[in-house]
């Protein structure tokens, strides 16, 4: 059995890939007004999007534990593999990769813990790049390699109606959350070595998804691309830039894939994201 990729549920990966490419996914914990879940487990887009939706109702989320990363460690090492890259959302945004490094710590060199510095398919594209190396036989310094160059090809943007959600949950400060509901400017955001930064400022939802399309394009430069997009209870706004995209990139637009955040992602971006996810190839 060659090098097993883990990865976690904020990937927000199509099932098909998942399976196809043998890949593991941990779940992020998400608390819905008291109940605790795990993320595409027990808690669905459409449920955080529902309680989003609704007034006095809170919603939260939380790493897995250490020993969660452990035990799954622990059986892909028994099940044949010759060891593991596990592949996780920003430390800037969340513990995760902190709880897989605490667990990692206990096997040794078998496990390499690599920090995407992203979320969504700009964790996704890494893992994939992991497993592709992994099926051609590499051995885990090579394969961890393969993820950290696939880091660096991709770029992630995303439009929310709203900064609110982010203010609430720490991942943007007061004053660029002032600047997105002044005159309702509609924010711009984009991920910067890990974190969120507010890119841009438009009048409109319309303007916001087509400066998104810009912002692709430009990240694509004259490579060819696979393109990832994510909504939350929004699908024509996904299909609409899908459609967008494979009009101004033609033949350098080599795959898309479409899916709906999850639970934790919503919870801190709120309805109406739409995001775009450039991985150069």
């Amino acid at each position: 059995m060659p090098v097993a990729v883990v990865t976690d549920s904020t990937a927000y990966l199509p099932a098909d890939l998942v399976e196809r490419n043998r890949l593991t996914v941990v779940p992020l914990a998400v608390v819905l007004d008291g109940v605790e879940g795990q993320e595409g487990v027990d808690v669905f887009p459409e449920d955080a999007a529902r309680a989003l939706g609704g007034r006095r109702v809170s919603v939260s989320t939380s790493r897995p534990a250490p020993e969660q990363f452990a035990r799954t460690y622990r059986q892909l090492l028994a099940g044949g593999a010759t060891g593991v890259l596990s592949v996780h959302l920003s430390a800037e945004l969340s513990g995760t990769v902190e709880a897989a490094r605490l667990a990692a710590a206990e096997l040794g060199e078998r496990v390499s813990v690599v920090d995407a510095r992203s979320t969504g398919m700009g964790l996704g594209f890494p893992a994939l790049a992991a497993t592709a190396s992994a099926a051609l036989g590499a051995g885990l310094p090579e394969v961890r390699r393969a993820a950290i160059d696939a880091i660096e090809r991709t770029s992630t943007f995303f439009y929310v109606d709203t900064l609110e959600f982010l203010r609430r949950g720490g991942r943007v400060n007061a004053a660029e959350a002032l600047l997105g509901t002044a005159l309702s400017v509609k924010p711009i955001l984009h991920v910067v070595d890990g974190a969120i930064v507010l890119r841009d400022r438009v009048r409109t939802s319309g303007r916001g998804l087509a400066r998104l399309v810009d912002l692709a394009v430009e990240a694509a430069g004259q490579d060819e691309v696979d393109i990832a997009l994510h909504h939350l209870a929004v699908p024509q706004r996904a299909a609409g830039l899908a459609e967008a995209l494979r009009s101004r990139l033609g033949a350098r637009l080599r795959a898309t894939y479409v899916t709906e955040a999850g639970a934790v992602i919503a919870a801190h971006a709120g309805p109406g994201l739409a995001c775009v996810v450039v991985h150069r190839v």
